[in-house]
């Protein structure tokens, strides 16, 4: 007889967290369940750690190569045989009712998938600094469980903008639907791989709820975003949602092509914006100055970023808060990878 839920994770470098996230799952009070869990070539002891519990639920498989998060995920949703499938980061965790409550909810409101809020925990701290539907803004008007539709999804995720960013969220998916529609991670993206993955979704007519307390831990480790791979990420958001713009089923819904249009201007703003900042980053100030004549909206975009700049500086260095600059919970945030 099959699993009720098939927990995957993907794994790349984290020997320091894992095992918390195996525990987390293997002490659900929802026991019905199988733990894929997919190392992607790590050269760390995640392997090691992982196959250190005996737990006859748990499954490891390796990937002699680093593919990508995505790649990953893919592994296991095809060796899953749950009627549910819900994704873990490898240094996140669960609350140990999570899993019980989202199935039984999702039955009650015969959803294809359904997200609950998370808990914003910094690495090394005790407890949350907040959840995701406190930072959204929207938090006084999120009191039960509601539907979420794909315009809604798409014009309350957008780059750099406050918003619910549900993107970000962990939803449980139900197999049936991801297999019925083929659908699955694309591995030519390897950022905000969870916002086109749940696009797919919404875009084939999936039932999605939101439950708005949170059970889910999404820690946050800081990540430089000096360099090239801010450039690469947001590019491949530029063509991920053109790629998404080009759909005939979009075309037909205005609301859509407004909300995705918007959101592939945002990213194209905030594009320009780092081709200057990251040459200035590297003291390549001749690159910087002609990406800024080839690219106006760097100003509008620093513009509207300069009163933050100047706070998160002040925050930093007057304050000594030293995470002062990794705090952000939108695209520049954890959005975590495997590569």
């Amino acid at each position: 007889m099959n699993p009720k839920v098939s927990v995957i994770i993907p794994a790349y470098n984290t020997e320091a967290y894992i095992a918390k996230a195996i525990e987390s799952v293997l002490e659900q009070t929802l026991t019905d369940i199988e733990v894929i869990i997919v190392d992607d070539g790590s050269n760390d002891k995640t392997v090691e750690v992982a196959k250190s519990f005996t737990d006859q639920r748990l499954k490891v498989i390796v990937n002699q190569q680093n593919l990508g998060v995505s790649a990953a995920r893919n592994r296991a949703l095809r060796v899953a045989q749950g009627e549910w499938i819900a994704v873990l980061d490898s240094d996140d965790w669960y609350a140990p009712e999570r899993l019980e409550k989202l199935v039984l909810l999702a039955e009650k409101t015969n959803a294809d998938m359904i997200a609950d809020d998370l808990y914003l925990i910094k690495d090394g701290a005790t407890s949350p600094w907040s959840t995701l539907i406190q930072e959204s803004g929207e938090h006084l008007d999120i009191d039960k469980v509601i539907p979420i539709d794909i315009v809604y999804f798409v014009e309350t995720d957008v780059y750099g903008e406050v918003g619910l960013h549900l993107g970000l969220s962990k939803p449980i998916f139900k197999r049936e639907f991801l297999v019925k529609h083929g659908i699955e991670y694309d591995e030519t993206i390897s950022i905000a791989e969870d916002f086109w993955l749940d696009m797919k979704c919404l875009i084939n007519g999936a039932r999605f709820f939101l439950v708005p307390k949170p059970s889910y831990f999404y820690r946050s480790r800081p990540i430089s975003l000096v360099g090239q791979s801010i450039l690469s990420r947001l590019n491949q958001c530029c063509i991920a949602t053109n790629s998404f713009i080009q759909q005939e089923v979009v075309k037909k819904n205005p609301a859509l092509m407004r909300a995705l249009s918007y959101n592939l201007a945002a990213f194209k703003k905030n594009l320009a914006y780092f081709k200057v900042i990251v040459p200035i980053k590297q003291g390549k100030w001749l690159t910087a100055l002609t990406e800024m004549v080839k690219n106006p909206y760097f100003f509008y975009v620093f513009l509207s970023r300069f009163k933050s700049i100047i706070e998160r500086r002040i925050e930093y260095y007057v304050m000594g808060n030293k995470s002062a600059f990794h705090m952000s919970y939108n695209l520049n945030k954890k959005r975590k990878t495997t590569n």
